[in-house]
């Protein structure tokens, strides 16, 4: 044992020894990966470009003020799907069909649209941002958008799954049970990936301040807090891509703004016109309407007339402000309130007060919010307002794409936000 002990100790020594003899071999350092830019469009629901201004929003603010905004004027009618689709498309509701949150198609009579459809027919008319992507070999990913769980030019079938659409590389359908703070975490692990499997453009959305905007109205604590809880997640956002050492080219924007709504700004429809006569579709912050069988003549001689707080049209001639008006899926006769003003069936003695939107676009509550920050932008531009169509050829511009040759918006009403070498 002593041998064996002793003639360890000497193989040690010389290894120790013949070590020393040599020059400190160089330790190899890891290459630092030179990440480019991506882009991340992000939602906010419901919010409006004034809530910057209440102080609650510290991040919101530096990233305003660190890159370019705007108050973006939405597309008409004023409503989630209808817009959300625009900001991918370029194209105004009348044009890539989806026409509202729910809706109707008289080639489908058994069907209706509602925000869980998914079915590629009803959005067959336009093409999203992400598809235009992936077919350009640019991986996309989408943290909920509306439509980015519909497999895009495929066909449904009636069991299984659409088996030739195109969708985002990676997405995940929309769950309010999904809480901010997941939907943060899973942008930021997409970015953790490999480059071969990383995503180059992505979507990420949130619905708390609309939520509380309909709940309380566009003022009020509960709005006050989301404000806060959303302001807080776009601060781990960025945080997060620091710590990647992720940069980014960041477009944040809004669907719509709120406007308070109560009880005691109702219109009732049982005293403006026999409900006899019609069929409602929607009803709330605008009413569409078919006419019963036979009853066409009578519909429109009650609705086409003046009535307070509210106009209705023909939807062939509402004003060409509206940009509205010529799609099939649009009911044949269109009323607006004013701002603020609900349209109700029939009369109730509840109390209540709260938010909505889907008013005339023009009108100031209905302004939308959009802050683009990051490598691609200037720094400190407020940019006069814009409708939202500029959005989708700005995705385009930063993602590479060519500009579409069908589009309601151009690259020139956002180009003064652009960094001078783009």
């Amino acid at each position: 044992m002593k041998r064996i002990a002793a003639a360890l100790a000497l193989g040690f020594a010389s290894i120790v020894g013949g070590c020393a003899t040599y020059p400190d071999a160089p330790v190899a350092s890891a290459p630092v990966e030179q990440r480019e830019p991506v882009t991340i469009l992000v939602s906010i629901d419901g919010f409006h470009p004034d809530y910057l201004d209440r102080g609650l929003t510290p991040t919101l603010s530096r990233l305003a003020a660190e890159g370019a905004i705007a108050s973006m004027r939405p597309s008409f009618p004023t409503k989630t799907f209808p817009n959300h689709w625009t900001l991918v498309t370029g194209l105004v509701p009348d044009h890539h069909g989806i026409i509202a949150n729910r809706m109707e198609d008289e080639d489908r009579p058994e069907e209706t649209f509602t925000m869980a459809t998914v079915d590629p027919y009803w959005w067959s008319e336009a093409k999203p941002v992400w598809v235009e992507a992936e077919e350009a070999g640019i991986r996309s990913a989408a943290m909920f958008w509306p439509g980015s769980a519909v497999p895009w030019g495929g066909t449904a079938v009636r069991f299984g799954p659409v088996t030739d659409g195109i969708m985002p590389s990676d997405w995940q359908a929309f769950s309010m049970q999904v809480s901010n703070t997941q939907r943060v975490n899973s942008v930021l692990d997409w970015l953790r990936r490999p480059a071969e499997i990383r995503p180059e453009f992505v979507t990420l959305y949130f619905d708390t301040i609309d939520t509380a905007g309909h709940d309380d109205g566009p003022v009020g604590e509960e709005i006050d807090a989301a404000l806060h809880d959303i302001d807080g997640h776009i601060a781990h956002l960025v945080s997060g891509l620091g710590t990647l050492d992720q940069p980014a080219n960041l477009v944040i924007v809004s669907d719509h703004g709120m406007a308070a709504t109560s009880s005691e700004r109702m219109i009732v429809l049982a005293d403006v016109v026999d409900p006899s006569l019609y069929r409602l579709v929607e009803r709330g912050a605008y009413a569409t309407f078919e006419a019963t069988e036979g009853n066409t003549a009578a519909l429109e001689a009650a609705l086409l007339r003046d009535h307070p707080n509210m106009e209705c049209w023909r939807k062939g001639e509402m004003p060409a402000r509206f940009q509205y008006g010529t799609h099939e899926r649009i009911p044949p006769y269109f009323c607006l309130p004013d701002t603020g003003w609900t349209i109700t069936s029939s009369a109730s003695d509840a109390t209540w007060s709260g938010g909505n939107h889907g008013y005339d676009h023009f009108a100031p509550e209905m302004a939308a919010l959009f802050i683009a920050q990051g490598p691609a932008f200037q720094s400190g531009v407020i940019l006069d307002g814009f409708q939202n169509t500029a959005v989708a050829p700005l995705l385009r511009h930063l993602l590479g794409l060519p500009q579409a040759t069908r589009a309601d918006g151009e690259l020139a009403d956002v180009a003064g936000a652009l960094a001078q070498q783009n």
